[in-house]
């Protein structure tokens, strides 16, 4: 058969089972309708969240127990979540022990080595997660309904039997102090150890940083300590979301956890409540330089210590944040990254959290235009404190973006898990995600403007830059924004310009 004749063959056949492909559409009139490609299509329905449901109960060690049915596909997600972290467990000349400790937990428990481990866990399909970060732990997995009890079991004996063995901590070390030693030569790396440093100081956890001492302080000891008294049901959740009904799952994770309790002694003070230190005292605005001989970019954060997330100023904050650099179409993206070429990405956030986590603006810039996107960036600044109105289409965008970007979080076993999580670890009431369009859709042009200025004080910026001083000093200086103060690349003072 040639070409031509199976070409004519397909062909029949689509328009057989397709008619419509035989000619072009007509309308009523017999007459094929222009199309106007000049405009754009109207947008369809905008989809509506829909929140799971999900029950509680309290495993008999004391944990709390959430359970969210979602049959669409056999999987299921598995947490248990700590509450408070490394900011409140971590001695400031240990600090990366809760970090160590946590990714110890993988290598190896009193029934398996560490490879063992990993070959268990590969034959179920699934991987294990540890960590702890500044306010929470979690160890979790995602793994297929059928394989849910088999790798609930792993997790158990690496939550309760780890032996954290000597010659896995000294390369766990070793990895460690090699991140540390390249990280000195990253510009984001840099700035993500100095900016904190200025906002905070030393003193404060969140101004304190992993460093080569503090690695090396660590003892298989201290791994020891820090699990027995951080790892335990008295300040735990335990989340279960998938296939799989919420009796079934109680008792599986009853089953699995039986063993695991609170020791006798154990105190928990640190991990239920979040005391942190008084900040230092603001100082004016002044940009902080460190030097980066020869980057062809410089790494700019702008900012200062901002409200914990339960500031009844959230929602507000969250339209004003999103209009000024959180997401592709925001402010300071239209103007540093669009309009004028000076970046490929630049961005604003408030780190919420029980603390008060940073304000902040900054992003990667082309090293010549430092001191030019620096101007702008004030400019941004100033423009969502007032001098730059906020129409009404820009609002009306701005709290659809918050709104629409909600709709994917419990698209996933793994997304409902982590959403529901949320809740817990901030104490947010249950209806939060059902409240939240509403909330932000209240939220008027002189909110955005009251908090702006009430939380983004312009006169006591910290302005942080690393880049190559050769270069762009002398720009920096010419802006007049603020006087300059030079750092080395852990915050430390190195000298004034």
């Amino acid at each position: 058969m040639t070409r031509t004749a199976l070409a004519s063959i397909l062909a029949a056949t689509l328009v057989a089972s397709f008619p419509a492909l035989a000619s072009p559409r007509h309308d009523d009139r017999g007459q094929q309708p222009a199309l106007d490609r000049s405009k754009v299509p109207p947008p369809g329905p905008a989809p509506q969240l829909r929140v799971p449901a999900w029950t509680k109960a309290t495993l008999t060690n004391g944990a709390e127990l959430i359970v969210s049915e979602k049959h669409d596909l056999p999987l299921v997600a598995f947490s248990i979540t700590f509450q408070g972290g490394a900011d409140q467990v971590e001695p400031a000349d240990k600090r990366g022990v809760a970090a160590v400790t946590a990714a110890m937990m993988l290598e190896g428990t009193k029934t398996r080595d560490g490879e063992a481990l990993s070959n268990a866990l590969q034959l179920l399909g699934t991987s294990v997660q540890t960590g702890i970060g500044g306010e929470s732990g979690t160890i979790r997995f995602t793994s297929t309904a059928a394989k849910f009890e088999p790798t609930l079991a792993i997790l158990a004996d690496i939550l309760e039997n780890p032996t954290f063995p000597a010659a896995a901590l000294e390369r766990q070390r070793g990895q460690r102090l090699v991140a540390l030693q390249q990280a000195r030569n990253q510009g984001p790396a840099i700035l993500n150890r100095v900016f904190p440093r200025v906002l905070y100081g030393t003193a404060h956890p969140f101004g304190q940083a992993t460093d080569e001492q503090t690695i090396k302080a660590i003892t298989r000891e201290d791994l020891v300590a820090l699990h027995s008294s951080y790892f335990t049901p008295s300040h735990a959740l335990v989340t279960v979301v998938g296939d799989v009904s919420a009796a079934a799952a109680k008792a599986a994770v009853q089953r699995a956890l039986t063993s695991w309790a609170a020791p006798e002694q154990a105190e928990h003070a640190a991990h239920e409540t979040f005391k942190y230190p008084a900040l230092p005292q603001a100082k004016e605005t002044t940009i902080y330089l460190v030097d980066r001989p020869g980057a062809a970019q410089s790494s700019v954060a702008i900012g200062l210590p901002g409200p914990p997330r339960d500031t009844a100023d959230y929602y507000p904050l969250a339209v004003m944040n999103m209009m000024l650099g959180g997401h592709i179409q925001s402010r300071l993206s239209a103007n540093i990254r669009e309009e004028k070429g000076y970046s490929y990405g630049v961005r604003s956030s408030f780190d919420f959290g029980h603390g008060p986590g940073a304000f902040r603006a900054g992003g990667e810039i082309v090293g010549e235009k430092t001191d030019l996107a620096l101007i702008e960036f004030v400019k941004e600044l100033k423009g969502i404190e007032g001098s730059k109105p906020i129409t009404d289409e820009e609002l009306a965008m701005t709290k659809d973006a918050l709104s629409q970007r909600l709709l994917g979080t419990f698209g996933s076993v793994a997304g409902t898990e982590n959403a529901i999580t949320t809740i817990w670890l901030q104490g947010l009431p249950e209806d939060y995600y059902q409240q939240y369009a509403k909330r932000i859709a209240a939220i008027t042009r002189e909110d955005v403007l009251r908090v702006a200025k009430q939380y983004v004080d312009l006169n006591h910026l910290a302005i942080v830059v690393v880049g190559d001083r050769k270069s762009i000093e002398d720009g920096l200086k010419a802006t007049g924004i603020a006087p300059i103060v030079v750092l080395d690349a852990t915050g430390a003072p190195a000298g004034s310009l």
